[in-house]
């Protein structure tokens, strides 16, 4: 089981948090993930990142897709392979109907139709085997469509990647769990309980039979949000970690389609679930906070004393064992922290 850091920067003076980056990549971590919402971009900080360091990989955790044509985030992808000696790692996602329409200015539409077709642009693109085409839904390439000049050219990329390069897309729905097993290297789930990997590896597998390339569990890197907390007292980590997933659970999405709101029900909390975002809609954040299990915590996060934390890692190994999971993608581990987990897994 492999180790990533997540980078979490919020645009600070002075750039990311470069000296946990060291750490990470000195203890041995494989990899650190930048993601966007509406504030900093994935790209920057993850190219930051990668001048900053020697062998750490970096990642996009995610880039949003409507933000960019799939064109623009391959040429994206091959200048940070190029540049950094392959150690780019490229993660995509549909975001969200708030973001893509109130953000973007672009229409939701089909998300995993789009990231069929996203996915397969880049691909061509990385493959080079001929000028681009691509004639779908979403994208048509060269564009024949409304205002269409007639003068597109198909075209193949100057440069001369990699296309192994690996792909990520994050999920946590059914649906985008299989689509990630059809079309992706990997996933990131933001949530996953090492006892229940089946809610997040039954539908992967599914993608991976339908793609019918001869895949297994293990050729899809399962890389879940673990969010870390540690300290003596086991309450104050819990309720340390609870405000940003009633935020998810709560806030992220509208009441009649929160991702994360479903994934919970799913995991089988769902009177928290419909409490969390009753409180969080209503404004009541506190009583949102609140309302967040210790149970759920428990399971998805790392959380208490070294020695509690140690235990959960070996949860997590026993599910890396059956191959539900490949990396683990700590959210703001300390330096103690980062140490301890480490020495217990790598």
């Amino acid at each position: 089981m492999k180790l990533g850091l997540l980078l979490r920067y919020k645009g600070d003076a002075g750039g990311p948090d470069i000296d946990g980056v060291l750490e990470a990549e000195r203890l041995g971590f494989s990899s650190v993930w930048s993601g966007e919402a509406y504030g900093t971009d994935a790209v920057t900080p993850t190219a930051w990142v990668l001048a900053r360091t020697s062998r750490i990989r970096a990642g996009t955790s995610i880039m949003q897709m409507p933000a960019r044509t799939p064109a623009c985030t391959a040429m994206t992808a091959m200048t940070l392979q190029a540049m950094s000696n392959g150690r780019f790692l490229l993660g995509l996602g549909p975001s969200g109907p708030q973001v893509v329409e109130g953000w973007h200015g672009m229409a939701y539409g089909k998300p995993l139709a789009r990231t069929r077709e996203y996915i397969d642009i880049v691909r061509q693109v990385l493959a080079r085997q001929g000028p681009l085409r691509h004639q779908g839904e979403h994208y048509r390439i060269p564009y024949d469509g409304p205002g269409a000049t007639g003068l597109g050219k198909p075209l193949k990329t100057i440069l001369h990647p990699d296309p192994a390069l690996p792909i990520y897309t994050a999920a946590i729905a059914p649906a985008g769990l299989r689509t990630a097993g059809e079309v992706a290297d990997g996933v990131q789930p933001i949530f996953m309980v090492p006892e229940r990997p089946e809610t997040v590896t039954e539908a992967v597998l599914e993608g991976i039979a339908k793609a019918g390339r001869g895949k297994t569990l293990a050729d899809v890197d399962i890389a879940p949000f673990v969010r870390v907390k540690m300290g003596d007292d086991l309450q104050a980590c819990r309720n340390a970690l609870k405000p940003e997933v009633a935020l998810y659970i709560g806030g992220m999405g509208a009441r009649d389609k929160n991702f994360y709101n479903d994934y919970a029900k799913r995991l089988g909390y769902e009177e928290a679930a419909v409490k969390i975002q009753d409180a969080f809609l209503a404004g009541r954040r506190e009583e949102a906070v609140a309302a967040v299990p210790d149970g759920l915590i428990d399971e998805i996060s790392l959380a208490g004393p070294a020695e509690r934390i140690r235990e959960r890692l070996a949860v997590w190994q026993a599910a890396a064992k059956q191959d539900a999971v490949g990396s683990l993608l700590l959210a703001d581990p300390d330096p103690a922290a980062m140490r301890l987990i480490a020495e217990t897994v790598l």
